[in-house]
């Protein structure tokens, strides 16, 4: 493959990402607004996006064996928050931007927390340990990511823990 044709599929993988997540949001408010069609319509086009994204991953070939894809989601992890988020933070603290700065900070703490899960479960796997079968609980706040039940409120956030998404 071409390095040209490389870096398009990565600009049109992160494009069409991009736009699935948009298109979902703006259903989400559509919805609210008491527009159901125009909700169907995001979400029709949302998953559009999505099937757009992966044939554009899997011509990388980015989808490999589940080793592979922890790897590289371990490796993914830490350089958001050890390199991308802390710049970002710092940048937000220099121009005054408290959402931005709150924003990415909660993202750069979670992103630890998924860092560990990950490396914990490849190890789990590549030393084929039998792994517990459990639910994980999403904060619908920050992000952060828990197995097996929640906590009474997020420690990064302060949300309830019955207000967690469950992930089964």
């Amino acid at each position: 493959m071409g390095e040209m044709t490389e870096k398009n599929l990565r600009d049109a993988f992160a494009g069409e990402s991009q736009a699935n997540r948009r298109y979902l949001f703006f259903a989400e408010k559509a919805d609210k607004e008491g527009f159901p069609q125009v909700a169907r319509l995001f979400r029709a086009a949302a998953e559009a996006e999505t099937i757009h994204a992966y044939n554009h991953f899997n011509a990388m070939t980015g989808i490999g064996t589940s080793i592979e894809n922890m790897s590289a989601a371990v490796i993914g992890e830490h350089q958001e928050f050890t390199r991308m988020y802390p710049i970002m933070i710092d940048q937000a603290v220099e121009e005054q931007s408290a959402r931005a700065e709150k924003s990415f900070e909660w993202a750069n703490a979670v992103e630890k927390i998924h860092y560990d899960l990950f490396q914990g479960m490849l190890k789990a796997v590549k030393e084929k340990q039998t792994l517990k079968d459990e639910a994980y609980y999403v904060c619908p706040v920050c992000g952060n990511t828990v197995p097996g039940t929640t906590p009474d409120k997020c420690p990064i956030c302060n949300t309830p823990g019955s207000r967690w998404k469950r992930i089964a």
